[in-house]
């Protein structure tokens, strides 16, 4: 499925502790706060608001945790102010890594990230170093479709640019930032879209041998437990078995 084997990830955040779910939240209610800062509150008229909050749900993200993010965000108790910040490096074998965060220390991120790269035998990048290598896509997954021919055309009538079937589900691809729409589109036809994010895909994926690839997914997971991390993507095809 596109090599980046999105779905084994959704069912490796479905089957996390409490303490790791925690986290997710946590990280979501960031995204909700810096949304809510530069949108409003309304999700009717703010469509990435609309967009996180169903990304919150998928994550089985109670209402009232959503609500109370807003509220926080939009209210006096607002007063932390995250920024963005994204990092490029590069992991054992060649291989190239983007981290997401939103921060309200630079330093202390950037120190978190650099230490990351560094134990695990990656090294930190400048800007610029390895997203050429990645492309800027929507991607929608939808589960248990009984008919696949039918939602594949009903994607494509949607505005899809790619749809692929693999491990079960569908994958499908979109301009960026139409995942929403592809969203909200197959959900009115009563398919269950489990997952829908813009993401960065890469061009082309690499092979590590066996001690690489232990290396490197400690390293993932170093840089996905850092609080001020929302996203990693790279480029690097991890067997089925190990996500």
């Amino acid at each position: 499925m596109s090599g980046h084997s999105k779905w084994h990830n959704i069912q490796a955040k479905k089957g996390k502790t409490d303490a790791a779910r925690g986290k997710i939240f946590t990280k979501i209610g960031r995204e909700l706060a810096v949304c809510v800062k530069q949108g409003g509150a309304d999700p009717n008229s703010n469509s990435k608001l609309r967009d996180i909050i169903a990304k919150a749900k998928e994550n089985n993200m109670p209402n009232d945790n959503i609500e109370r993010s807003i509220k926080k965000a939009s209210g006096e108790l607002g007063n932390v102010n995250y920024e963005a910040q994204t990092y490029e490096g590069y992991g054992v074998g060649g291989s190239a890594v983007i981290v997401e965060c939103l921060t309200d220390n630079k330093n202390r991120t950037a120190g978190d990230v650099r230490h990351s790269f560094d134990k695990h035998g990656g090294a930190l990048g400048n800007n610029g170093c390895v997203s050429y290598l990645f492309k800027n896509k929507g991607v929608v997954i939808v589960e248990g479709a009984q008919d696949v021919e039918t939602l594949m055309l009903d994607a494509i009538e949607a505005g899809a640019v790619d749809v692929e079937e693999g491990d079960g589900v569908v994958e499908i691809i979109t301009e960026p930032n139409k995942h929403g729409e592809m969203r909200e589109q197959l959900q009115n036809k009563g398919y269950n879209v489990v997952s829908a994010d813009t993401e960065l895909v890469p061009d082309l994926y690499v092979d590590l041998n066996e001690e690489q690839l232990g290396k490197f997914q400690r390293m993932i997971d170093a840089l996905e437990d850092l609080d001020d991390v929302q996203e990693v993507y790279h480029n690097v095809n991890l067997p089925e078995e190990d996500e």
